[in-house]
């Protein structure tokens, strides 16, 4: 998808993000009590233009809902349901995610989108717990449990095609803890 201007709304590089994917070549390392997990699993990722919002009169932000369903391939099973939006703020560059999941955490990460040697579209975004600007929120459970400290977000579409890297740096089990998923995908 190379047009960026949908219904008379600028996405700028959230455009290609927009349709529904499929993948099933992901893997998901997660922490365990006494070591790590490994999941392979599928996923689908429905992304839809929402058009735009105004901030103050002075910030307009192209909008981009999604909403994430993964299921292990072991027991076709779901082990994360995630919702939430990016936006584009054409004036800056600036891109941004916020995300909610059920099990008490929402996040908003900040960064800039660019274009790699391989002609892919990059969305890199950031959140820090106790970042001012891009920040964690969660239940007071997994602040004392599985505290996130750290999210890191990196999407690569390239016409149909796209793969993702994300990481959440958590304090759990008495130790710190890199969760990591990957996973390539292509729109349906």
């Amino acid at each position: 998808m190379s047009e960026t201007v949908i219904d008379g709304v600028d996405y700028g590089p959230l455009a290609c993000l927009i349709g529904n994917w499929k993948g099933d070549k992901g893997v998901d390392k997660a922490p365990e009590p006494d070591g790590e997990e490994r999941n392979l699993f599928y996923e689908t990722i429905l992304y839809e233009a929402c058009g735009d919002v105004e901030n103050g009169q002075k910030q307009i932000i192209a909008i981009v809902r999604y909403h994430q369903v993964v299921k292990r391939k072991s027991n076709d099973e779901v082990f994360h349901n995630e919702t939430g939006y990016w936006g584009y703020d054409k004036a800056t560059g600036q891109i941004m995610q916020s995300l909610t999941i059920p099990r008490g955490l929402a996040l908003l990460a900040g960064g800039k989108a660019s274009t790699n040697a391989d002609g892919e579209t990059v969305l890199e975004v950031k959140a820090v717990d106790g970042d001012k600007d891009w920040g964690i929120v969660q239940s007071p459970f997994m602040r004392d449990n599985a505290r996130t400290k750290q999210f890191t977000h990196s999407v690569f579409v390239k016409g149909d095609q796209m793969r993702y890297s994300e990481s959440t740096l958590l304090d759990i089990y008495g130790r710190e803890y890199d969760h990591t998923d990957i996973n390539r995908l292509t729109r349906a």
